[in-house]
């Protein structure tokens, strides 16, 4: 997302290849780099080789767990805590991004709103299988194999598929601290967006906010029978 000031903040870095770099560098400053998640964060090393002066933004517990593999150190300047509901990154990321940690979630989430675009972006606290548009340059189909079709079945947005993401969230994602995931989900709720960016599946260019009170329905209807 590029901000006010021309700099850039990446969410869930991928691959940083020579491609990605010159487009990056086209588009201005690489300023803020995040690991949205336990899980959404391999790259985080060459990344921050290319973008050494880039603030490095994690959820708490990673910094942990890559210190205890064989990923390339790095730095995480700000952790996300659940301790703290008044976290900061810093003045500018601040008054571009709504930003909530949702420790309730396996994954330990960090979810975020670009304001100016309405637009929510999210690691894995919902996916919109199948991923047309993430294979659409590769010779693989997003709904070929086994595993595809099972996950495509059980992770999207409509249908029977919006039922079992339902069902796999709530008794599965959010089981271990579901009080707390309730609260993250109804905070994010007031937030003004239309627009979902997940990291598994097709962009939601628009009626963002309905999809996600569909996938969170009985997240918000729990939050409000103990309100």
């Amino acid at each position: 997302m590029r901000l006010r000031s021309g700099a850039l903040a990446v969410f869930s870095p991928v691959t940083l290849t020579a491609q990605v770099r010159e487009t990056l560098n086209q588009m201005g400053e690489v300023k803020y780099i995040t690991a949205p998640d336990m899980e959404h964060h391999i790259m985080l090393g060459p990344w921050h080789a290319a973008f050494p002066n880039a603030k490095i933004i994690c959820p708490e517990g990673l910094p942990e767990k890559r210190a205890g593999s064989k990923e390339q150190h790095v730095r995480c300047d700000v952790v996300f805590q659940a301790a703290n509901e008044k976290q900061t990154v810093d003045e500018e990321f601040d008054s571009e991004f709504d930003h909530e940690f949702v420790p309730g979630h396996a994954n330990k989430e960090l979810v975020f709103n670009f304001k100016r675009d309405r637009t929510l972006i999210e690691a894995d606290l919902l996916f919109n299988l199948p991923a047309d548009e993430q294979y659409s340059k590769s010779d693989e189909n997003p709904r070929s194999g086994i595993l595809s079709r099972f996950f495509t079945a059980m992770q999207g947005t409509t249908g029977g598929a919006l039922m079992w993401q339902r069902r796999l969230i709530w008794y599965g994602i959010s089981a271990g601290d579901r009080t707390s995931f309730n609260k993250s989900i109804a905070k994010i709720d007031k937030w003004d967006f239309d627009r979902i960016i997940p990291c598994h599946g097709e962009v939601i260019e628009t009626g963002g906010k309905g999809v996600f009170r569909d996938v969170m329905k009985w997240h918000l209807e729990a939050l409000q029978k103990h309100s």
